[in-house]
């Protein structure tokens, strides 16, 4: 079963492709069947143009006049890293006589940059600043079905909804606010049969995280009003408050952890069942250490009846899955130096702890990104992880492949021809002895 992002399967012809491509793009256009070979990522696309009730003759238009377009280039986030975009595509595009385009979240086009000769094609395509190529207006095209499905996509010939675009193949990909997710855009590399390879969905890919990656440096976020917590990738948080940094013991750590999580605050049974593996400890334990936390920390040690912090208290594990809840998995990723508190028995930390790690571990499986899952099999509690080894095996080049391959024939042979299921198995990051 081929690689369903790839446009052209290795060692397809193109020619011969094309002929399939505009004789199922017939069929569907005449009477709405989809026919081989149309990816998936294809067929919903054209599925959503046709109940839009686009016509595949459709022509893009002009929206954005040269004078509103110059200042709306101006005050968009996207103009910030445009620099980059034009040293890392640019000079690919113009040597490859292919365009570099970026577009809004809206799928208007605010720049289209390239080889000359390929502009003037692009002109007369109507493919130029200040056009409207949003899905719902000129259907299936790469930055307009990036934008419209917060995915990367490449689009080969007949595969474009619009009969006029079916010289021409593109790859895109959305690029994200890093704080909030929010898609602000797409970065596309637009040409001709040449960039019907895995290659050049990838290198998309990377430059638009990379644009993400540079926008969070542009734009730090705030500090907070309240306290903060670090706890991700070390056995001892540090707790900033009133202008000091502490740093906690393994005990007062997991129970600052756990108030940060439950910022509503938690009863002394729910606190001393989340942090005692034997229930019968007594109540007397908490309170002590409750006590010796105060003393510690002062004004700013936990309030009780319920437990809970004297401030609001931002962790960094919070924050972390609030980023990837919206999407923003690269910029998420940075938070992330380990697992939470990774030493700790305590039951509601382990909890935790697994709940954190395995949604990160889904979202990178899910964005399909080589770069994010590289980085993710690469790192301690990643390393042994197959089904993340099998999904860089997919997002990689078919000449990548067989290193990842190998690799996940070797942890498959560790761990049973059948892995066990997931909440069965070993944590994937060093475990502490039990005593």
């Amino acid at each position: 079963m081929g690689d369903p992002s790839v446009a052209l399967p290795g060692g397809a012809d193109p020619a011969a492709r094309t002929r399939e491509l505009r004789r199922a793009h017939a069929a569907f256009t005449r009477d709405g069947r989809v026919e081989d070979p149309v990816r998936a990522v294809i067929a919903r696309s054209w599925r959503r143009c046709a109940r839009a009730r686009l016509s595949p003759e459709c022509a893009p238009r002009v929206e954005l006049a040269e004078a509103e377009l110059r200042s709306y280039r101006e005050e968009h986030p996207l103009s910030r890293v445009m620099p980059l975009f034009r040293d890392l595509v640019g000079a690919f595009a113009a040597h490859g006589a292919h365009l570099l385009a970026v577009c809004d979240a809206r799928g208007s086009l605010l720049w289209v940059e390239g080889e000359p000769g390929t502009l003037r094609r692009a002109e007369g395509l109507g493919f130029v600043p200040g056009a409207r190529w949003a899905e719902t207006a000129m259907g299936t095209n790469a930055p307009g079905t990036a934008v419209a499905t917060g995915e990367p996509v490449q689009v080969f010939g007949a595969e474009h909804f619009s009969r006029r675009v079916h010289p021409w193949t593109c790859a895109a990909a959305p690029v994200r606010d890093p704080r909030t997710g929010r898609v602000l855009g797409a970065v596309d590399l637009t040409g001709g049969d040449g960039l019907a390879h895995p290659q050049s969905l990838a290198f998309v890919q990377a430059v638009a995280r990379a644009a993400e990656d540079r926008l969070a440096l542009l734009a730090p976020e705030p500090p907070t009003a309240g306290d903060t917590l670090a706890a991700l990738g070390r056995d001892e948080a540090l707790l900033v408050t009133t202008g000091r940094t502490v740093r906690l013991g393994r005990r007062h750590s997991e129970i600052m952890a756990l108030l940060a999580h439950h910022a509503e605050g938690l009863s002394g049974e729910e606190l001393a069942v989340a942090l005692y593996e034997d229930e019968s400890v007594s109540p007397v334990t908490l309170r002590a250490e409750i006590s010796r936390l105060r003393t510690l920390l002062g004004p700013s040690a936990p309030l009780s009846r319920p437990y809970r912090t004297a401030a609001p208290l931002d962790a960094d594990f919070t924050a972390l899955t609030r980023q990837l809840a919206t999407g923003a998995v690269s910029a998420a990723l940075r938070r992330y130096p380990g697992p939470l508190l990774p030493a700790s028995t305590a039951p509601g930390i382990v909890r935790l702890r697994r709940r954190i790690e395995d949604q990160a571990r889904a979202a990178v499986i899910a964005r399909a990104d080589a770069g994010l899952l590289t980085e993710w099999v690469c790192s301690p509690w990643g390393a042994d992880d197959p089904e993340a080894w099998r999904a860089l095996a997919a997002a990689l080049p078919p000449e990548r492949r067989p290193a990842a391959l190998a690799r996940v024939r070797a942890l498959d042979r560790e761990l049973g021809a059948r892995p066990e299921p997931r909440s069965r198995r070993r944590a994937t990051y060093p475990q502490p002895a039990r005593s």
